[in-house]
């Protein structure tokens, strides 16, 4: 217990830290009792925050702030509207189509399965075979009755998102609009003895506005490279395929690696094993080649640096307690933690023990 005291008394003995300790407990217990409620509410922040950018552009060509932020919202109206109207009902349509076509490749998967023992007698018994098509049935039934309860939830799915579509250009909308009032009602009603917690902030400010702007270019690069490529190879589904490998990079590594499963199953269910599977599988493994290394090195150039360990440690941890959401923001959260443990008083005993 006196150890525990020494060090509680050393670090927790100044009323910045304390405060800063109070922030972060504050924004965790938030989150994790009342994220999935306040998701409009997040997803506004974080367009809100994309926009903030492009709003200050504006305005420092001498546009005042309300010309800059109708401006800019405008912009983001038209887009979401092309997405909602445009991109939506064909990735819809792609993956309606996709999963029509499982049934088939799980029959083609049965005969090339069924076809193994006589091939490589050696390697595989007909015992064996037999117990991985009995699992694969019983996946292709757990399937089939998950998309069943999929389908019966979807009018529940289809009224949340129509309220999502509603509130969240109305909520980018207010903070763009009173950015000021938002923040300045803050910091009124917080400690003023807030030095700290304010430098930490300065820092995970500056490193969150290039994650988040890097991640919004990069998933556009890899979505129209991988698209371009799809479509000029004759991949089916090169859209739905080319998104799906553009959202994979905002989880780094795990990301790359569970898309590159997908995107052969569905080159060798089209081509076989032919040259043009090689060639489709090659030209994926370059895509993502020069995205970690070239492009994520000029986007992030500014960004803390991560440890691969950290990165996945934090994708497995807050996806694990939230879900897809915990996945979404494991990066960010990453940082600030970073952050607050960088900008953390250091103790001179600590620093002669260094």
């Amino acid at each position: 217990m006196g150890v525990i005291k020494d060090w509680f008394r050393r670090y927790f003995s100044d009323p910045q830290v304390v405060i800063l300790a109070v922030f972060l407990v504050t924004g965790i217990a938030t989150f994790l009792f009342a994220g999935r409620h306040l998701v409009p509410v997040i997803a506004s922040l974080i367009i809100a925050y994309l926009l903030e950018g492009v709003t200050q552009s504006l305005q420092r060509f001498g546009a005042p702030r309300m010309l800059a932020v109708g401006t800019v919202f405008v912009i983001f109206f038209l887009v979401l509207l092309a997405l909602l109207f445009w991109l939506l009902p064909v990735l819809t349509r792609q993956a309606t189509q996709l999963l029509q076509e499982v049934p088939d490749m799980l029959s083609a998967s049965q005969t090339l399965i069924l076809s193994l023992p006589e091939k490589y007698p050696t390697f595989f018994s007909e015992v064996e075979i037999e117990n991985v098509l009995n699992q694969i049935r019983r996946e292709a039934g757990s399937f089939t009755d998950k998309m069943l309860r999929q389908t019966l939830s979807s009018v529940i799915g289809i009224i949340t998102l129509v309220v999502y579509i509603v509130l969240v250009p109305l909520l980018v909308f207010f903070f763009l609009k009173d950015k000021k009032l938002i923040t300045g009602w803050i910091r009124h009603h917080l400690p003023k003895e807030r030095g700290l917690a304010s430098r930490v902030w300065q820092g995970v400010d500056v490193q969150l506005g290039n994650f988040i702007r890097g991640k919004f270019w990069e998933i556009l690069m890899i979505w129209g490279a991988s698209y371009l490529t799809f479509m000029l190879m004759g991949l089916n589904f090169s859209l739905l395929l080319a998104f799906l490998v553009g959202v994979s990079v905002l989880v780094p590594y795990i990301g790359a690696a569970v898309m590159t499963f997908p995107v052969a199953l569905v080159a060798y269910f089209q081509f076989g094993w032919t040259g043009d599977l090689a060639w489709i599988i090659f030209a994926y493994l370059i895509i993502q080649v020069l995205d970690g290394n070239v492009l994520v090195p000029i986007l992030f150039s500014e960004v803390v640096n991560l440890h691969p360990i950290a990165i996945i440690v934090a994708v497995l941890f807050f996806g694990g307690v939230w879900g897809f959401w915990g996945v979404f923001f494991a990066i960010p959260l990453a940082i600030l933690f970073q952050g607050v443990l960088n900008a953390w008083p250091k103790h001179p005993d600590d620093a002669d023990a260094a």
